[in-house]
């Protein structure tokens, strides 16, 4: 199995459970892993036989930028089942990490994240 990855997407969105984070917004990253056969692509450098890497932006970022969660785990399921839902007989299986790099905890961290798998990887 081969493997896309798109890495350390920034998007500024308001997820969150707590109101200031509606209400205010904050940074978040994303990276996505996408297990797919991309041999046909190598051997045509053809656009058409592989997955568009603007289109993966595009849906992270529709989901990051777009309608407010509360969680980051709803925020990574959803961009992992448009993914899969868009590029359907193409992507086997994806990995998503959703960071929010800068949530209201006191504390000392660099980050918090989720990283969720869907679908089926192969080594």
């Amino acid at each position: 199995m081969d493997y896309i990855h798109v890495r350390d997407m920034q998007f500024f969105g308001y997820h969150g459970v707590l109101p200031e984070e509606n209400r205010l917004g904050q940074r978040f990253r994303a990276s996505v892993s996408l297990a797919v056969d991309i041999q046909k692509a190598g051997q045509t450098d053809d656009l058409m036989d592989t997955v568009s890497y603007v289109g993966v932006y595009d849906i992270c970022k529709e989901v990051l930028e777009g309608h407010p969660f509360k969680l980051i785990e709803a925020v990574a399921e959803t961009i992992a089942t448009k993914i899969l839902t868009s590029y359907e007989g193409q992507v086997y299986g994806c990995k998503v990490e959703v960071i929010k790099p800068d949530p209201p905890i006191p504390g000392h961290y660099k980050e918090v994240a989720v990283e969720i798998v869907r679908g089926r990887f192969y080594e």
